[in-house]
C-alpha cells in the first residue's frame, strides 16, 4: 500500500476510535513520525495531506527542515531525547518539542528560540513507568516544571507526552495513562493554553484515545519499517 493509502487508513481509524469514545470529531491529531524516512517519503505524505511531522533526531530534524523549508505550512515535532549541547538547533528550527523534562533543556530553548519566531511549543515527557531506561519526571514533579515552563518568555506550555511500558492487553493501557489523564486535566484548569495530551503509538491506539490523547504518533503503519543506516 501506498503512504496516501496508509494515512487514509489510520484517520478512518482514529475516525472511529473518536466516535466510539464519544470524542468531538477531530479531536485528535495524528502526528507521522517520520524519523529515518527519506524526504521524498514525508514528501509523499505531505501531497496527501499530512502537514505535523515528528523527528527523534536533531540533525536529521534540521537536515529535513532545510529540504522542505519550501514548504511553509509543515508543522515541525521534535519528539526524542534532547541533549543540551543540541537544544539551540531545536530552538531554531522546530515548532514543537515533546521531551522536556530537565530545568537545564527549558532554559536552553527559551534562551535560544530566534525572537522572530513564535514561541516554542512545549510537552512535558512524563516517565510514566518509572524506567531508568526512559527520560520523563514523575507525576509529582509535573506541577514544578510546568511552573518553569510557563514563566519562561519564548516558550509555550501546551500539554504532555508520555511513552509508557508496553503492557499486555487494552485494560492494562488504560490504567496506565488513568494518572496522566487526571494531571492533564489538573494542569489544564491551572493554564488556559493546556490543550495538548501526547499520547498512543500504533499498539496503543485505542487505550490513548479512550484516556482523553489529543494527538497520536504513528511511524511504520504510514511509512513501513524503519531505515537504519
Amino acid at each position: 500500500m501506498s503512504i496516501a493509502e496508509n494515512l487514509t487508513d489510520i484517520r478512518a481509524q482514529i475516525a472511529q476510535l473518536e466516535h466510539a469514545n464519544q470524542r468531538p470529531s477531530g479531536a485528535v491529531r495524528l502526528l507521522a513520525v517520520s524519523k529515518t524516512k527519506p524526504v521524498a517519503d514525508l514528501e509523499a505524505a505531505y501531497e496527501a495531506g499530512q502537514r505535523c511531522f515528528g523527528e527523534n533526531y536533531v540533525q536529521e530534524a534540521v537536515e529535513k527542515h532545510a529540504a522542505l523549508a519550501h514548504l511553509t505550512d509543515i508543522e515541525w515535532h521534535f519528539i526524542g531525547p534532547l541533549q543540551s549541547n543540541k537544544a539551540k538547533a531545536v530552538a531554531q528550527t522546530m515548532d514543537w518539542i515533546h521531551s522536556v523534562d530537565r530545568e537545564k533543556i527549558a532554559l536552553r530553548l527559551s534562551e535560544n528560540r530566534p525572537q522572530d519566531m513564535a514561541p516554542l511549543n512545549v510537552l512535558i515527557q512524563v516517565n510514566l513507568s518509572g524506567e531508568a531506561s526512559k527520560s520523563g519526571v514523575s507525576l509529582d514533579e509535573i506541577a514544578s516544571m510546568a511552573e518553569l515552563v510557563n514563566s519562561l518568555p519564548s516558550l509555550t506550555l501546551r500539554g504532555l507526552m508520555a511513552i509508557p511500558a508496553p503492557q499486555v492487553d487494552e485494560a492494562s493501557q488504560r490504567e496506565v495513562y488513568r494518572p496522566l489523564t487526571q494531571a492533564f486535566l489538573e494542569l489544564s484548569q491551572r493554564y488556559d493554553h493546556i490543550d495538548t495530551l501526547s499520547i498512543g503509538m500504533s499498539d496503543d491506539l485505542s487505550a490513548a484515545i479512550a484516556s482523553g490523547s489529543t494527538m497520536v504518533r504513528v511511524g511504520t503503519a504510514i511509512f513501513g519499517a524503519r531505515n537504519y543506516g
